[in-house]
C-alpha cells in the first residue's frame, strides 16, 4: 500500500511538471490574440472573405476588441490597399452584426488616440527609427531620393497617422504587417526590412516561424516557403 501511494505521488509530481513545461514553452510561442491577428491579417490581404469572417468571430472568441480588429484593418490600408481594407471591414461590419443577432455582446476596448502633430514628417521618422533601432542620417538614397513625395508619405501617413494612433502596439502592428506581406508575396524587400524589425521589438525566430505556419495552414505552402526563404535569409545575416 505505501508503495501504491510512492508511485502516485511520483507520477503526479511528473505530471504537474509536464504541465509546468508546457506552459513555459506556450510564453515562447505566439499568444491567442497574436495567432488571431495573423489569420485576419492574412485572409483580409488575400481577400478571402469566407476565411476572414471565421478569423475574426475566432479574433473576437480569443479576446480582441472591437476596435483592435478595427484597427487592424486600417493598418492593412498602407498594405494590402484600401479596396481589400474596405472589404475586410465591411465584413468585419457584418461578423458584428450577426453575432448581435445572436445575443453575443462584444467589447468595443479603448478609443484610438488624438494626437495633434504639426510636424508628421519629423514624428513619423521618430517612430521608425524606433521600429528599426537606426537613426536615419544623411542624405535621402534609394526611393526616397528617387520619388521623394513617397517618402514624405510613408513618413507622414504610415508611421505617424497609423502608428500613434494607439490600441494596438508596435508588435501587433508589425505582426499585421508581416502576415500581409508573406501573403501577397513579391515583395521581398519589404518583408525582409519588417523582419528585421520584429527581432528589433524582440520576436523571436521561433515565433516568426510559427507565423509563417500559420499562413501556411490558412492560406498555403507557396506563400509560406516563399516567406520561409526570406526569413532565413534574414537569419544568416544576423548570424
Amino acid at each position: 500500500m505505501k508503495l501504491i501511494k510512492v508511485l502516485l505521488f511520483i507520477l503526479t509530481f511528473i505530471f504537474n511538471e509536464l504541465i509546468a513545461g508546457d506552459k513555459m514553452l506556450d510564453t515562447d510561442g505566439l499568444d491567442a490574440k497574436q495567432q488571431s491577428i495573423v489569420s485576419i491579417s492574412a485572409f483580409t490581404a488575400k481577400g478571402d472573405l469566407t476565411g476572414l469572417k471565421l478569423a475574426l468571430n475566432d479574433g473576437l472568441a480569443a479576446g480582441l476588441t472591437i476596435n483592435e480588429i478595427k484597427e487592424e484593418l486600417i493598418h492593412l490600408s498602407a498594405y494590402c490597399g484600401f479596396p481589400r481594407s474596405l472589404n475586410g471591414i465591411n465584413t468585419f461590419r457584418a461578423v458584428l452584426d450577426d453575432r448581435k443577432i445572436k445575443g453575443v455582446t462584444d467589447p468595443e476596448g479603448p478609443k484610438p488616440l488624438k494626437v495633434a502633430d504639426s510636424n508628421k514628417y519629423q514624428t513619423g521618422k521618430k517612430v521608425l527609427e524606433s521600429l528599426t533601432g537606426r537613426a536615419e542620417t544623411g542624405p535621402k538614397t534609394g526611393y526616397a531620393a528617387f520619388v521623394p513625395a513617397i517618402d514624405t508619405l510613408l513618413k507622414e501617413h504610415l508611421f505617424n497617422d497609423l502608428f500613434t494612433r494607439g490600441i494596438l502596439d508596435y508588435k501587433q502592428r508589425e505582426l499585421t504587417t508581416l502576415s500581409a506581406l508573406i501573403t501577397l508575396g513579391g515583395v521581398e524587400s519589404q518583408l525582409s526590412g519588417h523582419l528585421g524589425i520584429c527581432f528589433n521589438l524582440g520576436f523571436k525566430a521561433k515565433q516568426l516561424r510559427q507565423v509563417i505556419s500559420l499562413i501556411e495552414t490558412k492560406i498555403g505552402k507557396t506563400e509560406a516557403d516563399a516567406g520561409r526563404k526570406v526569413l532565413e535569409k534574414v537569419l544568416a545575416s544576423r548570424d
